[in-house]
């Protein structure tokens, strides 16, 4: 871990959260990876990157690649 620790405003204002839904999330162990400095709870920037990078995303898939072939042969 070399990179930039950020702070919990911080994450939250890159995320577009509230700080209370970031608190929850990190309760339910469902946001991302954290260290504790002391008592302060700081985010390494790379394990929020990682974290980002693995949600799931939304928008076109390949689930069934036929699917737009029907649809363009329907117009």
């Amino acid at each position: 871990m070399t990179g930039l620790l950020l702070t919990e405003s911080e994450v939250a204002a890159r995320l577009r959260v509230s700080l209370a839904c970031l608190r929850r999330w990190r309760l339910e162990g469902r946001g991302p990876r954290f260290v504790k400095v002391g008592s302060r709870v700081r985010y390494p920037s790379e394990e929020l990157d990682g974290w980002i990078q693995a949600l799931p995303a939304g928008g076109a898939t390949t689930l069934n690649p036929n699917r737009n072939l029907r649809r363009a042969a329907a117009v």
